[in-house]
């Protein structure tokens, strides 16, 4: 073996063969297992979050693969609508000057297959360094040709069901885009906002009294007014405004419930009058307590009249522009005021309540219009400022603003035509499935989510208004009847449209979470019943982020109960969110995103900081940024290698709880990664081509286990079972913590050293040494079949190694990734040899404590004693003499039967027992004296400084209490730092 472990000399060459020799393929005899990778997006790459999610996958999968199980990992990747869409038209732009629209559909989405096939394997190459032993020649693609078949069938049948309907219902709008999207596409961020308050005056001039009480009943003020004051964050909604609510309790507004009032913009003579209706929407306490019903731009108003049928009135285009369409708007007007009164007026999509003169205008721009003309005509609220003039009454205040996470723009509430599934009925078995536990999530409060949401379901909406997608299979005639089918030819056989009848397909396409619900069971082949579909469906289990239970956990629990009569998935592992060191949420604005594979390979600093900064639009941002990642990182990202970053993400795996990504614990599970390798390096020097007790013909076998083997033998047992247990709980922290202490505490730092005094002493017996030498080697081939499904290249490059040596099956195609999980043999674990092994550790350790507390060499020999001790204490020293020699440096250790007989000397306790040390001749006695003198000194300077400081009544009064606090913790500890000097000075001056 190489001296220094170097990742990146072996991960590309072991992963490439484990590809080549088709172990990521199903091929164990044992129970199916499955597990499908929530498909990233093509169009991007790997973030801390895949990274994350794929390491729990992959290990998962590469421990059932050893424990014998049929395993597949199915891999895929998601065709992402909107996101390919738009990087796909900005690369056309930047390169041709053109806009999709230029290309047309058809060469557009040609466009976006070329860069697919030159650009979509980047995700492919990530999950390869990462380690994903996913079986490649299974894999998908959402818009590939079958699962392409599979979308369609789905569609036709919900559509046949009548779970799948066309209707004009209110959505997220993006008007960049110009598509409806879901709810995990907007980002809901607070803003600077204005919320005005305006008068409706009263139809005919009618007056009423309006009173205000406080909590006590008595009346604050009284006025008669002739208008009900309503309050916006949106004025130039009022145009469409169909009603004022307000609630059914307030008593200021009880004697105008059932009049009419009259919105206060647009041309005088065509004003329209609303009703004043009640509803429980409004709240008393906010505003004026009066709310204007806008149902087609608000989701809540669009709630209220829809329960109180109120007709949705249209104000804008797909731009987010004030219509510049329909009827005029005297005849809108006069239309919307029938409508008002009751009257039937069929289809209101001609109607459009715009002013003339805000036709076409940016909806932000007719905004100030709105509030000029209201304000001008003297219909806005005010109050006096602080010179007692009459002010406009406008509130400042922060509120929540939709924004479309892809292009940025704020998301317009927008009434227009779109397909839905109906998912009640759908509803109903996925509750069931999670309630009568066919479906557990890990950890289980997760449950609640699901239940809050799917007892809480709206219709989905599944179209989109985009070219890249699967295409909506259905088809319209000139006098717009729809005719669903899975093709044109299949539509006109099954509606009996004649040829010559000109049929067109909807120009829409479905939503991506619609085509990725099918993921189970479309991947395996379905509608066709493969064999895969029969072996590996329902899988195992679902390894998720708690932010798309519902887009996407739930949609696949419903479709495929809907489609194949079993659920997707029997667990749901629900992780946390990969966040920076500080606890924050890494994104690209916030310019504290890591590259997992920059921390696999290393980046230097400048490269790093023109990653973060290189696409930021605002150069003011991109300079804090810089300057923070070079604090940061000043000398860029050390190459940690693979097996290093997964460690460390399963070390903080902790169930469902956002992991602090700590650039630190990835050095130090890096130096874990070299121990490993020293401690190999170690055993196969010892062990080459000596004898280890392992030869196939169980010739020359004999051997004698010493304590330490014993010892060794059974905490391996124990680690095993510990290892086992939390992969069974999905505890990936807890493993990798048994793991860890296991390698790094027991077997290096102690096994390792106590197998020295056997191996290197020559009047050690063969058998002993073939004992040890045996255990040096098979404790290490189990370690790292243990270590194996979490730091999968490492343990295969020493394997290859140690497998011959610990008389382990290997030949030439082996691989460590297909041998057996090791199993816990209880008759193994010998109690005695622990208690015995932990009573030399503490010896040992106390000896070496005296060390460092007399500041004595670490190889300057010494002469220790043992006294007050028991029997057990003195068989122990007899049968130990020669580790303990070896291990703490000593010339001598003798029982001491008499403890008042004891020289002056350093002392330390294991239990009852005390362990001497003489100090006379061990140290210089006036250099140490001098050394504490000076320590003492320095600890005295600076528990006087802090002392001053906790004395000054200014600073205990003003300073913040954890401050006040932290300083007297210090005092604390600089104290007894102080106490134990002087004690230490006090017992050297004695000698």
């Amino acid at each position: 073996m190489d001296k220094t472990y170097q990742p990146e000399q072996i991960e590309n060459r072991w992963y490439q063969r484990w590809e080549d020799n088709g172990h990521f393929a199903p091929s164990g005899k044992g129970d199916p297992f499955s597990i499908m990778i929530p498909p990233p997006n093509v169009t991007g790459s790997l973030h801390m979050g895949h990274a994350f999610q794929d390491t729990i996958m992959d290990t998962l999968t590469r421990w059932k693969r050893m424990q014998g199980n049929n395993t597949l990992w199915q891999v895929g990747t998601d065709h992402a609508g909107i996101a390919t869409q738009m990087l796909v038209e900005r690369k056309v732009a930047a390169e041709e000057g053109k806009s999709r629209h230029d290309l047309g559909r058809d060469a557009f989405t040609d466009r976006i297959w070329e860069w697919k096939q030159e650009s979509g394997g980047h995700i492919t190459r990530q999950l390869r360094r990462m380690g994903a032993s996913v079986d490649w020649s299974r894999e998908r693609f959402t818009m590939d040709d079958g699962f392409y078949k599979a979308v369609q069938e789905v569609f036709v049948q919900l559509f046949d069901k009548g779970l799948i309907y066309r209707g004009k219902r209110l959505v997220n709008w993006d008007p960049t885009f110009e598509t409806a999207i879901s709810d995990l596409e907007v980002e809901n961020t607070e803003v600077d906002g204005q919320m005005w308050h305006f008068k409706y005056p009263l139809a005919g001039g009618e007056t009423y009294e309006y009173i205000e009480k406080d909590a006590d009943g008595n009346v604050t003020l009284r006025e008669t007014r002739d208008y009900i004051s309503i309050a916006t964050t949106r004025p130039e909604t009022m145009l469409g405004d169909g009603a004022v609510a307000v609630s059914p309790d307030d008593e200021r507004y009880a004697p105008l419930v059932g009049k009419l009032c009259e919105i206060p913009v647009g041309p005088k003579e065509h004003r329209r009058l609303i009703p004043i209706i009640t509803d429980e929407y409004p709240d008393p306490e906010f505003g004026s307590g009066a709310v204007k019903i806008t149902g087609a731009h608000d989701f809540n108003d669009y709630a209220v009249a829809q329960r109180n049928a109120i007709p949705l009135y249209n104000l804008m285009d797909r731009k987010a522009h004030m219509r510049n369409d329909g009827l005029s708007y005297a005849e809108s007007a006069a239309l919307a005021s029938r409508a008002a009164r009751g009257e039937d007026i069929g289809s209101v999509d001609e109607i459009n309540l715009v002013p003339t003169e805000l036709r076409g205008l940016d909806r932000f721009a007719a905004r100030r219009q709105v509030v000029e003309a209201v304000t001008a005509e003297g219909l806005a609220v005010t109050t006096p400022d602080e010179a007692g003039q009459e002010q406009p009454l406008v509130e400042h205040k922060k509120l929540m603003q939709p924004f479309g996470d892809r292009s940025g723009d704020v998301i317009e509430p927008y009434l227009t035509d779109q397909w839905f599934v109906a998912v009640e009925d759908l509803a109903k078995p996925a509750i069931a499935a999670v309630e009568n536990g066919d479906i557990e999530f890990v950890p289980k409060n997760y449950e609640n989510m699901y239940f809050a949401w799917m007892r809480d379901l709206q219709d989905w909406c599944i179209s989109r208004q985009l070219w890249w997608g699967h295409r909506i299979p259905a088809w319209y005639d000139t006098e717009g009847k729809v005719y669903v089918a899975r093709s044109e030819a299949e539509a006109r056989e099954r509606y009996g449209i004649a040829a010559d009848v000109p049929l067109s397909q909807d120009e829409d396409v479905l939503d991506t979470w619609f085509s990725s619900g099918l993921w189970t069971f479309g991947t395996l082949g379905w509608p066709e019943q493969t064999p895969a579909l029969e072996t590996f469906h329902p899988t195992n289990v679902l390894v998720t982020g708690f932010d798309i239970i519902f887009f996407w956990v739930a949609r696949m629990i419903m479709l495929t109960l809907e489609f194949t009569g079993e659920v997707p998935f029997k667990q749901v592992y629900v992780h946390g969110l990969v966040r920076d060191g500080q606890g924050n949420k890494m994104s690209k604005s916030k310019g504290n995103v890591l590259d997992p594979i920059d921390l696999i390979d290393g980046i230097d600093l400048e490269t790093l900081v023109e990653k973060r900064t290189g696409n930021m639009m605002q150069p003011q941002k991109a300079r804090a940024i810089a300057k923070a990642t070079r604090q940061e990182f000043p000398q860029g990202i050390e190459a940690h290698g693979t097996d290093a970053l997964r460690f460390t993400f399963l070390s903080q795996a902790t169930t469902g709880r956002d992991i602090k990504f700590d650039i630190g614990r990835l050095d130090g599970y890096r130096n874990f990664c070299n121990k490993l390798w020293n401690a190999s390096r170690y055993v196969l020097m010892n062990a080459e081509g000596q004898d280890c007790g392992t030869s196939p013909d169980g010739q020359g076998d004999e051997v004698e286990l010493s304590l330490a083997d014993r010892w060794i033998v059974s905490r391996l047992q124990q680690t095993e079972a510990q290892v086992t247990r939390a992969m069974q709980e999905y505890r990936f922290d807890h493993a990798s913590q048994a793991l860890y202490e296991f390698i790094w505490n027991e077997y290096c730092d102690w096994y390792l050293e106590l197998s020295k005094p056997v191996l290197w002493d020559d009047e050690a017996s063969a058998q002993a040494q073939r004992g040890t030498r045996r255990t040096l080697v098979r404790v290490l081939e189990t370690v790292l079949r243990l270590a194996h499904p979490m730091m999968p290249y490492i343990s295969e490059e020493i394997w290859q190694r140690v497998a011959p040596l610990a008389g382990t099956s290997h030949g030439e195609e082996d691989s460590l990734m297909v041998q057996p999980w090791p199993q816990a043999d209880d008759s193994r674990i010998d109690e005695a040899a622990e208690r015995d092994i932990e009573w030399l550790k503490g010896v040992i350790v106390a000896i070496r404590n005296i060390r460092a507390e007399l500041n004595i060499a670490p190889g300057k020999p010494l002469t220790a004693m043992l006294t007050k001790g028991d029997a057990d204490d003195r068989r122990r020293l007899d049968a130990n003499r020669r580790f303990l020699a070896k291990l703490a440096k000593l010339e001598s250790i003798d029982w001491l039967a008499d403890a008042d007989q004891a020289p002056l000397a350093a002392t330390q306790l294991v239990g009852d027992l005390e362990v001497l040390v003489p100090m006379a001749g061990l140290i210089d006695k006036e250099a140490e004296l001098t050394r504490l003198a000076k320590e003492i000194d320095k600890q005295d300077k600076l528990i006087d400084g802090i002392e001053k400081k906790l004395g000054n009544e200014s600073f205990v009064a003003k300073a913040p209490e954890a401050v006040v606090q932290k300083e007297r913790d210090k005092l604390d500890d600089l104290s007894t730092n102080r106490r134990l000097l002087v004690e230490q000075r006090d017992r050297i001056a004695a000698l």
